[in-house]
């Protein structure tokens, strides 16, 4: 057996694993097989009677029991056809919804550092396209070899039943077809992975493009965007090619080699004839047999595409559920915190190869009640230290801990209640205002309304078409920047966690919206412990203290008017805003 096939084998048993979870259907599927093979066999035998009683030598009762001999033989093969092909699709589909759930769980139990190295089209295109070839592989292809296969042997048992000689003659030729399977499944495998890599590029490749189309429309980037696209397309088209290319030649290789046995057959029985070995309704027979063996032959070859894209598909997705989940080691259970947070020596590199120190030393407390605003330039590391509050990464070197307990001490999911996140990005769901706030939670109508008024955002909800229940579109498409942030702090307010991050929450806001939005903010974070990092300094006057980085590093702390008389960073940076701010 290649290397090939030993890695192949290992990945397609544990697809069939999966299937056989389903084991009624399978069962059934299975039986019906057998009945199909069968009948197919029992209808090549009726071929000796037909020509002997019915041409040769002629009965008269023969005109009646053929005929519905063969009605009857045909009816239970459609019936047991049925329930072939019901049984494999249930254990097909059920199988790819399964993978389908299995990932996307997987998905969002792995680290964000893997958010960092695949990009969400490429998962995407593993949970959509993957998936349906994995479907082909574990029904399809299944019930193709276990038919066929079926057929060739009751076929072939029939044939040596009925001349051991002239089944011989077409032995001959069945090691080079086993030869021509072998050869053509290996290059199928190869192949097929390529295509699963580059549906994942395909996918990114538009997803990006229709993402960004107001600045490809403004950069004239039509045709690059297209060309791009066409490279990957034009890919997967010559990979596609490969594939239809050995399939049609393997076909026409199997029935070349097939009617060379059928030669062999027809020399050695017309000699088996002359020598009176061999009747005229056994001669018809051993070639219906060989003309029923010939397409199964054929479709158990062409089979192996199928299996080759599905294995492929399969060691992808396999490879994802097989990965390393976040590290949920923790045992204490909280139902709430206070919320003191310390951070002591805490330091953060990133895993990628080459990158440079996200935070250095950092060393802080922010305790209960309290605003700590979190500032800096562009790269200074602020969005780090808040990621690593509800662990969507972990620290290097360092240790934090939260009302005295480190929080890897804490269970991820009692860690994680104990906070809300509203960022400059707001992520809103494709469906009502409703579900959007209540996000996987269960709040009443007045609950919804409280929170909706606490964050001004009741006042436009209420004009919407369907009011609390109107839905909003992909990501809040048919709302205002402004809007979707009060949905967030809505949703934040709801939730009434002790720690509250809001990361630029208002950096991207129009006068107006921000207004709405900070005093939305300024309901939303009393008697929280508040980490604020903010774009706009103006707006983090009256915290009770200020950090500021840079390179990773905190190089100040203090209150605003504190940090404004050192004359430092803090300082040139406020100078600049307000600079700025005048001049416009």
């Amino acid at each position: 057996m290649s290397e090939d096939a030993q890695r192949a084998w290992p990945v397609y048993r544990r697809l069939l694993g999966h299937a056989g979870v389903y084991w009624p259907f399978l069962l059934v599927a299975m039986v019906a097989m057998v009945v199909e093979a069968v009948a197919g066999a029992a209808f090549v035998w009726l071929m000796e009677p037909l020509t002997n009683d019915g041409f040769v030598n002629p009965k008269p009762e023969m005109a009646v029991v053929l005929p519905l001999t063969i009605v009857g033989l045909f009816l239970v093969r459609g019936l047991a056809t049925f329930a072939t092909d019901y049984g494999m699709a249930r254990v097909g589909r059920s199988v790819v919804r399964d993978l389908r759930e299995l990932v996307l769980g997987k998905y969002l139990r792995l680290p964000s550092t893997r958010f960092d190295t695949e990009s969400v089209p490429a998962m995407v295109s593993r949970l959509n396209f993957d998936t349906e070839q994995v479907t082909q592989a574990s029904s399809d292809a299944l019930k193709a070899i276990l038919t066929d296969g079926l057929t060739i042997a009751f076929l072939f048992g029939l044939m040596l039943w009925t001349s051991v000689k002239v089944t011989l003659a077409m032995i001959v030729i069945a090691p080079l077809i086993g030869v021509l399977v072998w050869y053509v499944g290996g290059r199928y495998r190869k192949i097929s992975r390529g295509i699963q890599d580059g549906m994942g590029d395909l996918a990114a490749s538009a997803e990006q493009s229709l993402a960004a189309q107001q600045d490809v429309k403004v950069y004239g980037a039509q045709d690059f965007e297209r060309a791009r696209y066409s490279g990957f397309a034009n890919r997967i088209l010559r990979l596609n090619m490969k594939v239809e290319t050995t399939r049609a030649m393997s076909s026409a290789m199997v029935q070349i080699l097939a009617a060379l046995a059928l030669a062999a057959i027809v020399w050695v029985a017309v000699h088996e004839a002359l020598k009176g070995r061999l009747n005229p309704g056994q001669f018809v027979q051993l070639m219906t047999a060989m003309m029923g063996i010939i397409p199964s032959l054929r479709r158990i070859t062409n089979v192996q595409s199928v299996i080759g894209r599905g294995v492929a598909a399969a060691e992808r997705l396999f490879m994802v559920l097989d990965l390393d989940e976040e590290k949920d080691t923790g045992a204490v259970a909280v139902a709430r915190v206070r919320g003191e947070l310390v951070f002591d020596d805490v330091s953060l590199r990133y895993a990628r190869e080459g990158e440079r120190v996200a935070l250095d030393g950092i060393s802080f407390s922010a305790k209960p009640g309290t605003v700590t605003a979190i500032v800096g330039r562009s790269g200074s590391g602020k969005t780090s230290l808040v990621r690593l509050v509800p662990r969507f990464y972990e620290p290097t070197s360092g240790t934090i801990t939260l009302d005295g307990v480190p929080l890897d001490d804490y269970r991820l999911a009692d860690l994680r209640r104990q906070i809300a996140l509203v960022g400059q990005r707001v992520m809103l769901f494709d469906d009502s205002v409703a579900a959007n706030i209540a996000y996987a939670a269960d709040a009443t109508p007045e609950a919804l309304r409280s929170a909706s008024e606490a964050a001004n955002a009741w006042e436009f909800i209420e004009r919407l078409p369907q009011g609390i229940d109107t839905p909003i579109g992909e990501n809040g498409a048919l709302l205002s920047g402004g809007q979707r942030q009060r949905l967030a702090i809505a949703r934040a307010i709801l939730r009434d966690a002790p720690i509250l991050i809001l990361d630029e929450a208002t950096a991207a806001l129009d006068t107006e919206s921000e207004r709405l939005v900070q005093e939305a903010l300024n309901r939303l974070m009393p008697d929280r412990t508040t980490l604020v990092i903010a774009h706009r300094l103006s707006t983090i006057e009256h915290a009770d203290q200020v950090l500021v980085l840079d390179h990773g590093r905190l190089v100040e702390r203090g209150t605003h008017a504190e940090l404004l008389a050192q004359g430092g960073l803090y300082a040139h940076l406020h100078r600049m805003q307000f600079r700025e701010a005048t001049e416009a």
